[in-house]
């Protein structure tokens, strides 16, 4: 059996057939976060900050996508609040957290009760001189303009180049393994 099972158009129920160049099958949507659950990420907190306002959310879906231009991807649901706001400023920042910055993680994946600019008021936060707010522990931070937006199923895809990097204090870092927190 393929890894892509391609189904002629009238054999569609649509239950699991992912939207793509071709019709693929899928596997059930729990059995994916289940499988996922066990793949240890990075966590990381996205900001952004400038005309449209400041706003920020909890990610495990940042990947590097090249070193020539240095280029990152982050993925986020289209129906979060942040997704407008970062679409009309067009920068973002990047802040990899480090393994003590777990209440920051919670906050902005809104497992407090705080909203938009509310977040902020946890953990140490700087401004870099694009606008951009950069936690001041992390690990990591990657200023990042949004050159591409692509709608994936229920998620954009936010391509962006690289524009500046902000090495934090050196230490652990905080990953996101079997429903827990880590550090690495």
């Amino acid at each position: 059996m393929s890894w892509i099972e391609q189904r002629p158009d009238d054999a569609m129920d649509g239950a699991f057939d992912a939207v793509g160049p071709i019709p693929v099958k899928t596997c059930e949507p729990a059995a994916f976060r289940d499988a996922m659950s066990r793949l240890g990420a990075a966590v990381h907190v996205v900001t952004t900050g400038g005309p449209a306002g400041m706003t920020g959310f909890t990610a495990s879906a940042v990947c590097s996508v090249s070193d020539q231009p240095p280029t990152l991807l982050v993925c986020l649901n289209r129906r979060s609040q942040s997704a407008p706001i970062l679409q009309r400023n067009g920068l973002i920042c990047v802040n990899t957290l480090g393994a003590g910055d777990a209440h920051v993680a919670d906050t902005f994946a809104g497992r407090t009760g705080a909203f938009s600019q509310e977040r902020f008021k946890s953990g140490d936060w700087i401004t870099m001189p694009s606008g951009m707010p950069v936690l001041a522990t992390a690990v990591v931070a990657f200023e990042c303009r949004v050159i591409e937006i692509r709608p994936v199923a229920s998620h954009n895809v936010i391509f962006t180049a690289v524009e500046a990097v902000r090495l934090g204090p050196e230490g652990p870092a905080l990953v996101y393994h079997g429903r827990a927190y880590k550090r690495v």
